[in-house]
């Protein structure tokens, strides 16, 4: 038994051990780039909210199990083969391996409930620092921070202990089978003569066993209950009417159902509970059959008999104030009643006057396409198969006293297209660490050619007007996937000049200090890189950089948020920096219709409320409220 006890404890310690591990480097990561307190937020709140599931599972698992083992089972436990206490009748196991068997089901069992509880940290938080909307619904006068907030909440914390109890349930059912309170005989031998000799199998339940399960089955429809209050606020999302939303039949027939589930689910625990100290199984059974057709009555058939027959024949009378509402919250909720119609009466006969007039937007109309633009800047522009431009944005600048209308890409690394003979591990990681520069042009000029006409080209920059760049290289973009190691004793290649390469050593800020030995060790164990720890160009300033590519950096730091695909260029006080579109969105919104096309993931309430500005050069994440009103984002500001 002691030696068990150690292998556990060596176990648990090791589990423990590698999971500092993994968290350790993202500590570190976080910290560098000022979000110690996200991470801290995040991490905590989802051990906290999976120790507490698994806490209070393992407490209704103790409390059950106590109370099951305060008696002794009226039947003798024999074996498969009829010795006592050999083997537990039911199961064919001895007593020492269905004792392990149910342990190791409770862990499994534990663990899994911890998980699922865990990865909803963030429904519980937005619970407890929700922030209200502007206005109600039309069906029960609730402000909508209560759907989008509160409900998930509630729906999380209903199916959270419906779980628990049902498989609570199920663990007592095989506690009971181990110590011999539920008994199935009649099983057969192990060999085919028996089997053909046994009569049909028999459960003989212990009458103490069924009030035990009688009590759990009492909460477990009490849960449902509960489930059937939800199911009222649940209708606001309906897809059965004419519209989504609660259509005619929501509202003056599913809404009565439920309320009467209620009652008759309260009804029928009471009765659960009552028999559970004074077992009446007539009067169970006949509860069990109301119960379940009375579910059947008011849910299926009631409400599919008014849709045909009432609701069907007028359905444009019927359902219109729901279709009226669908309309209205829809458009509020994609913050489409902020549209307005404006008059723009144009003219047919355009005079010399008029584009003299408008010189400014003549100047900006647009020629190029982003497509053949982007082909074009690789094959003139790339300089190096291993340099790549990945896609054209569209900005403006003040360019010779004039606001005008520019495309521009990033010139990034792809150490993929290293030739097969330099990809070498020191050239991955050390050497080629970033891209340079940019190419720019206005988006209506062409060279005789029938070229881009090039404000910014070539390497190091050449730039056409006065604009200064002071750190051309790009460390972190769209195609920086694996990390690299800067600050080192070995050269950074920076870009080509004629037949020469030239080579520098970054000098910001990046980077997470990788100096010390043991830090070395957990990086290595973190990436799985061995050469992490033995190569000898590291120094006492040496950065490791990762979480490089402009997505997963982000996503990282708030992954709470969803983000635009498309990050764009941006140069700004000298450097190169990436803006990247968030959104705040939620898929609880009532009576909104649901789209599944830009994130597919079924939401009907979106905002472009945040703004996340990345430095090419650093890789610091700066990230702006752009939309004051926006109740979700309130909500993970406050958070």
């Amino acid at each position: 038994m002691k030696r068990r006890w150690v292998i556990g404890l060596v176990l648990v310690a090791l589990i423990l051990f590698w999971w500092v591990l993994s968290i350790y480097p993202d500590w570190l990561w976080f910290g560098k780039l000022n979000y110690s307190s996200v991470f801290w937020t995040m991490l905590l709140t989802k051990f906290s909210i999976g120790l507490a599931n698994w806490l209070l599972f393992m407490l209704i698992i103790a409390a059950n199990l106590y109370v099951a083992s305060r008696f002794k089972s009226r039947f003798p436990v024999k074996s498969a083969r009829g010795r006592e206490g050999d083997y537990q009748a039911p199961l064919g196991l001895s007593v020492k391996s269905g004792s392990l068997l149910l342990g190791a089901i409770v862990v499994v069992i534990s663990l899994i409930v911890a998980s699922i509880g865990s990865s909803e940290w963030d429904v519980v938080l937005r619970f407890f620092h929700q922030q209200p909307f502007g206005g109600n619904d039309p069906i029960f006068d609730r402000n909508m921070s209560f759907y989008v907030f509160s409900l998930p909440f509630y729906l999380f914390l209903q199916s959270d202990l419906l779980t628990l109890f049902i498989f609570s349930a199920i663990i007592t059912v095989g506690w009971f089978l181990k110590k011999g309170a539920i008994q199935v005989t009649n099983l057969g031998g192990f060999d085919q003569a028996e089997a053909k000799q046994a009569a049909a199998p028999k459960i003989d339940i212990d009458p103490r066993a069924i009030s035990h399960l009688i009590f759990l089955g009492g909460i477990i429809v009490l849960l449902l209950a509960w489930g059937y209050r939800l199911k009222m606020f649940n209708l606001l999302y309906s897809t059965a009417g004419a519209a989504p939303g609660a259509g005619y039949t929501d509202v003056h027939v599913n809404l009565i159902s439920y309320g009467v589930m209620i009652f008759v689910s309260l009804a029928f625990a009471l009765v659960l509970f009552i028999s559970a100290f004074r077992t009446r199984k007539k009067l169970v059974w006949l509860s069990v059959g109301t119960w379940l057709g009375m579910i059947v009555l008011l849910t299926t058939i009631i409400p599919m008999v008014v849709q045909k027959t009432v609701v069907k024949p007028n359905e444009l009378a019927k359902e219109s104030p729901y279709i009226d509402y669908n309309i209205q919250y829809t458009r509020e909720a994609y913050n489409l009643n902020m549209i307005k119609e404006v008059s723009f009466p144009a003219g047919e006969n355009l005079t010399m006057q008029n584009i003299k007039s408008n010189q400014a937007t003549i100047n900006n109309i647009r020629i190029w396409d982003e497509r053949p633009l982007l082909q074009t800047y690789n094959q003139l522009q790339s300089i190096r198969l291993y340099f790549e431009f990945n896609d054209v944005d569209v900005d403006r600048y003040q360019i010779n006293d004039s606001y005008r209308q520019v495309m521009l890409s990033g010139r990034e690394l792809d150490v993929n297209a290293l030739p097969p003979q330099a990809n070498t591990w020191v050239n991955r990681h050390l050497i080629y660490t970033h891209g340079y520069g940019l190419t720019m042009n206005p988006v209506n000029k062409v060279t005789s050619e029938g070229l881009p006409d090039l404000l910014i080209k070539d390497l190091p920059p050449v730039i056409d007007f006065d604009m200064r760049i002071e750190h051309p290289e790009i460390y972190y973009g769209e195609k920086t996937d694996g990390y690299v190691l800067v600050k080192t004793k070995t050269e950074e290649f920076d870009y080509p000049k004629g037949d020469e390469n030239v080579y520098t050593h970054y000098e910001g800020t990046g980077g997470v200090p990788i100096s010390s030995f043991t830090r070395r060790i957990l990086f290595s164990l973190e990436f799985l890189d061995p050469q992490i720890l033995f190569t000898t160009s590291l120094g006492p300033e040496s950065r490791i950089m990762y979480n490089r590519r402009i997505d997963a950096r982000v996503r990282a730091i708030a992954p709470f948020l969803d983000y635009d695909g498309d990050p764009y260029l941006v140069v700004s006080g000298g450097r190169l920096k990436w803006i990247q579109d968030a959104y705040t969105n939620s898929n609880m919104y009532p009576y909104s219709t649901r789209s599944y096309d830009y994130f597919n993931k079924g939401l009907n309430y979106i905002r472009n409320s945040v703004k996340v500005v990345i430095d090419a050069y650093s890789g610091d994440v700066s990230f702006y409220m752009i939309d004051q009103k926006d109740p979700i984002v309130r909500t993970y500001a406050s958070i």
